[in-house]
């Protein structure tokens, strides 16, 4: 890479490993459960809870379920026949609905498995919604005022229904990978890694500004710490989860990030993102698209830097996400795996897996190169695990 990995000269390097104080979280270690995700295909009646898969994620040695969810599934509207949510409908609890999230709530405190609530549509923003011409909502969270009370007064039933839920039991993710900031970068960490992180992220700019993201962000951490001053927050950093929120440093609140650098290798053939199947075959270290230099461990060092600096600073940090699509090589996948995890481990940050069971998983994942081992009737990735469990 050139300038010896990602704008160095703008970065002061956290100190050594072993002068970094604790991460104030725990060293979580997991995986999502989108559960409340299958709602983005107007799926009709309650979503399928899977009591086996904390089962297992405890007989393995786990102890954190992150839990994607869309909000519309508890809001009463008929989008699901119109396609589109209605502003006017934004505020209408289904208490029916709700009724799921208890469950996966209630299967993790009975599990010992801390639960990490994340709206991965909330109102207003979503990643999925790249065109601005066929985007589902119908407002903008960092623009229209509609969609900021919306988004604030949804986390703020959450953390009044979960109130006597221990620190322990559950967390809030307040919004998953909000959007590229526009424009030169306005502080010194931003800089790190921006060019690999433009070449790699096949995402328009969004209409958000660090100013509209920290107003939302802060609004929602007072509203939900009225009722709840000991709840754990997350955010997810800033260009889709890679950039630290230095002015929420103040706050207190945990900062998560998804450890998906290259794309080239954790979403080689994954047609939301390597949608012209025109990403390279994986290698790692890893030719750079544009043939000049390898992303490397190097590479990976210095995007996660920051993030160690932030520990240093007191604030929590986690790993969100994390793996690879099916399709890259499984010994490829592996290497940069362990180089993604060693950094983290050095900075006491834990990390989840995308799933649990599927593409990204380390149960019936359906890759092609695996020598898989039955367990419990499931497919098991034994390598990807024993990976997980030594980190």
């Amino acid at each position: 890479m050139k300038a010896a990995g990602l704008g160095a000269a703008a970065l002061t390097a956290p100190a050594p490993a072993h002068a970094v104080p604790k991460n104030p979280l725990p060293h979580w270690r997991g995986f999502n459960l989108p559960n409340l995700l299958p709602v983005q295909r107007r799926q009709q009646g309650p979503v399928t809870i899977t009591p086996d898969d904390f089962l297992m994620i405890k007989d393995l040695g786990f102890d954190w379920v992150r839990i994607p969810m869309d909000y519309r599934y508890w809001v009463d509207s008929d989008w699901r026949t119109t396609g589109k949510m209605a502003a006017k409908d934004a505020l209408k609890i289904k208490e029916s609905a709700l009724a799921d999230v208890d469950q996966i709530v209630e299967l993790g405190r009975k599990n010992s498995i801390h639960v990490n609530l994340c709206f991965h549509r909330g109102p207003g923003y979503c990643i999925n919604d790249r065109d601005p011409s066929t985007r589902l909502e119908p407002f903008d969270l960092w623009v229209d005022k509609d969609a900021e009370d919306a988004f604030v007064f949804h986390w703020d039933v959450f953390a009044k229904r979960y109130k006597g839920v221990g620190r322990g039991e559950l967390s809030f993710n307040l919004v998953n990978e909000p959007p590229v900031i526009p424009g030169p970068a306005t502080t010194k960490f931003e800089e790190v890694g921006r060019d690999l992180r433009t070449e790699c992220i096949q995402r328009p700019p969004g209409t958000v500004t660090r100013e509209a993201h920290r107003r939302v962000m802060l609004r929602t951490t007072e509203k939900i710490r009225e009722s709840n001053p000991d709840r754990i927050i997350i955010i997810d950093g800033l260009d889709v989860s890679n950039t630290i929120v230095e002015e929420m440093i103040h706050t207190g609140v945990a900062q998560s990030v998804h450890t998906y650098m290259p794309l080239e290798i954790s979403h080689y053939r994954a047609n939301w993102v390597d949608s012209k199947s025109d990403f390279p075959e994986p290698h790692w270290p890893a030719t750079r698209r544009d043939g000049k230099g390898l992303v490397s461990r190097e590479t990976l060092e210095a995007l996660y830097a920051p993030w160690g600096w932030l520990v240093s600073q007191g604030i929590g940090v986690h790993a969100g996400e994390a793996g690879a699509y099916i399709k890259t090589p499984h010994d490829v996948f592996l290497k940069w795996m362990a180089d993604t995890l060693d950094i983290l481990k050095m900075y006491d940050i834990g990390c989840a897996l995308w799933n649990f069971r599927g593409d990204f998983g380390i149960l019936d994942s359906r890759r092609e190169d695996v020598a898989y081992e039955d367990w419990h009737g499931h497919k098991l990735d034994r390598k990807l695990l024993t990976l997980l469990q030594y980190h």
